[in-house]
């Protein structure tokens, strides 16, 4: 889809989507965006160019199908996947990629920590025509022995730009996350439970000297200028308990990211903002408001938030409450949870599951804020339904396999596919077909409304 547009551009000095907004060009995958979105060009255009959205699409991804990220938008969600220290397999990711769009992942990305971390990515991108993330600092930590003590700046940005030459199309760098935040730290319950955010601060403390993801933030820009790849501002002091939410580590933090986005957007970069984490219910409207007033109303990019922290084993439930207050109040992208999260690594079919929970999450956030047109595949379910169209109902369903599997599971024959009750029910104690038998005599209903005038 998108080669005609990049030759076109390919002599251009800046060919990120931020920079062609601010020159007033519609590209083509504004259009294409714009068209899925049922929005106006220039309507996508503009927000691009405030940074209100964002269209994450590394110059490099030539089989990417456009989407955009922002509050002018249907709300989103990212999938997780990657390979472990403990559990290393290409053809194992691959098909945790295709199970992912299979089931409406917008984006995903790619945490591969073991393994050949540069053939993994290469086969996911290769497979996806959804933007795919990463967080460079799991492959420089990697490629330099695990001893996070070796990091270097230069082996830092050698990381970052072979994996934009790839395609990635956003990283999460945790650049946000300085020294003097430390003793912040210290006061949680839980210290620090972000991966990036704390082999940053085992660096820090070691040499204690400032992070070089902050401290080489310009250089890191000029790569994603150069690939248009998207920033993903890292929460490195996201809450991991309940107890942590809110504090002055995690709020601290996202002051700097607001001042990060500034940076960015001078140079055309496109910036999203990473968000907690583990935040009671009553406290999630608070931190969308913040973010779009600290970070001046960058699309904020949330991973649940848990709204309680003993549901292990079912937290992709616990992590879709909060993620669908979190889309209601502001938030742009959620971030899926599987039910294995704090237990262990996800397998194909944890990927289904944190996916689904986090559609209902996302539709339902685009029902709530009254999104055009949200609630209509609502409606067409409903009739469905009181129609008895099973095979419709199917078709309309978030997971269609799973809907007609668990129908099937007591009357897989098709003849009840024509059934007027599921086995629910049975035939004699359907509510749609003995109101449907009501409404089928008039008279009755007429001489009702009569005695009660």
């Amino acid at each position: 889809m998108r080669e005609e547009w990049l030759e076109a551009r390919k002599n251009d000095p800046v060919r990120t989507q931020m920079f062609y907004a601010k020159q007033g060009e519609i590209t083509g995958e504004m259009r294409f965006v714009a068209e899925v979105e049922n929005l106006d060009p220039e309507f996508v255009r503009s927000e691009v160019e405030r940074g209100r959205m964002i269209i994450p699409a590394n110059v490099n991804h030539k089989n990417l199908r456009p989407m955009a990220i922002g509050l002018g938008t249907k709300c989103k969600i990212n999938s997780n996947i990657g390979s472990s220290a403990l559990s290393s397999d290409i053809e194992g990711e691959v098909e945790k990629a295709q199970v992912s769009q299979k089931y409406g992942a917008d984006t995903i990305m790619d945490l591969s920590t073991g393994g050949d971390l540069d053939e993994i990515r290469k086969a996911v991108i290769g497979a996806s025509e959804v933007p795919i993330g990463t967080v460079p600092m799991y492959q420089i930590l990697h490629d330099v022995g695990n001893e996070i003590e070796a990091l270097t700046i230069e082996k830092m940005l050698e990381v970052i730009e072979r994996q934009a030459k790839q395609g990635v199309s956003y990283f999460t760098i945790h650049a946000g996350f300085l020294l003097r935040m430390m003793p912040e730290v210290a006061k949680r319950k839980m210290g620090i439970v972000s991966r990036g955010g704390s082999l940053m601060a085992s660096w820090m403390m070691h040499y204690h000297r400032e992070n070089p993801f902050y401290t080489a933030y310009d250089e890191i820009l000029d790569i994603c200028r150069k690939y248009d790849v998207s920033l993903s501002l890292g929460d490195s002091l996201r809450p991991g308990a309940l107890a942590d939410a809110s504090d002055e580590a995690q709020l601290g933090e996202l002051k700097i990211l607001g001042e990060l986005t500034l940076r960015a957007w001078e140079k055309d970069v496109q910036v999203m903002i990473e968000g907690p984490g583990h935040v009671p219910l009553n406290q999630i409207e608070r931190n969308m408001k913040l973010e779009q007033e600290y970070c001046h109303e960058a699309p904020f990019y949330v991973l649940g938030p848990l709204v309680t922290d003993i549901a292990a084993g079912y937290d992709h439930i616990s992590s879709a409450i909060g993620a669908t207050v979190a889309g209601w109040k502001g938030a742009s992208m959620l971030c899926y949870v599987t039910p294995k999260e704090h237990l262990g690594l996800p397998n194909a079919e944890d990927v289904r599951e944190g996916i689904i929970a986090y559609k209902i999450a996302a539709h339902s956030a685009d029902i709530a804020r009254g999104r055009k047109g949200a609630r209509d595949v609502d409606d067409l379910m409903s009739d469905a339904r009181y129609k008895f169209d099973w095979n419709k109902q199917f078709e309309l369903a978030l997971d269609p396999d799973r809907a007609r599997e668990y129908h099937d599971e007591t009357l897989p024959q098709d003849v009840f596919k024509e059934a007027e009750f599921c086995s629910m029910c049975g035939p004699k104690f359907c509510a749609y077909k003995i109101t449907q038998d009501i409404m089928d005599n008039p008279e009755a209903i007429q001489k009702i409304i009569a005695e009660a005038q």
